[in-house]
């Protein structure tokens, strides 16, 4: 029987290692090289509109966008830590964000005021507002400082996370994680 070379292995060898190489690299379209390709839709801009209560002119970085963290591009840091990069509510989203921490700062400002920080009355106070035993984690630092993060919606994913101690009450909310269905910061990474 005669045995006849087909070129498979070599050719094998280069589709594993275009494979392997795809992590963390661009694709052409994200890096400016091109139009995207035929067939997919090119994401629209975000709109936002001025919700019910809110000053005449937001500010870009409202309190119900989270902030982004500056990374050094030399070494990736922004690329590879991306993933805990929360993203930012738009549009109806935004406006249900920055009722929901409004809501909250006005049931936990009585506490403040206070100078209660424990964390079964703040539990107490935003059960209050309608959020299960299952949507509230709390966590206490020092005695005088309470913070917690809320899981206020399913879908879209709302999430609220703060701090209450002496001086303030902060508060924000974003829509969750890249790759990650909870409200929690993730961990790890590629």
């Amino acid at each position: 029987m005669k045995r006849t070379r087909s070129g498979v292995g070599p050719l094998t060898a280069v589709a594993v290692a275009v494979l392997v190489a795809g992590c963390g690299s661009e694709r052409a379209d994200e890096a400016g090289g091109g139009p995207p390709p035929v067939g997919t839709a090119k994401p629209s801009a975000p709109v936002d509109f001025r919700c019910p209560g809110e000053d005449p002119a937001p500010e870009v970085s409202s309190p119900a966008s989270a902030p982004v963290p500056a990374g050094a591009p030399t070494d990736h840091y922004a690329e590879n830590h991306g993933f805990q990069v929360p993203f930012p509510l738009h549009g109806q989203d935004r406006c249900d964000g920055l009722a929901a921490v409004g809501r909250i700062e006005k049931a936990l400002e009585p506490l403040r005021e206070r100078g209660d920080f424990s964390p079964a009355h703040t539990r107490e106070a935003l059960m209050g507002l309608g959020y299960g035993p299952g949507a509230v984690e709390l966590h206490q630092s020092g005695g005088t400082v309470v913070g917690f993060l809320i899981r206020a919606g399913v879908s879209p994913l709302l999430c609220v996370k703060g701090t209450m101690g002496r001086a303030a009450t902060e508060v924000s909310a974003f829509g969750g994680y890249p790759d990650h269905p909870s409200c929690d910061r993730p961990s790890g990474g590629h």
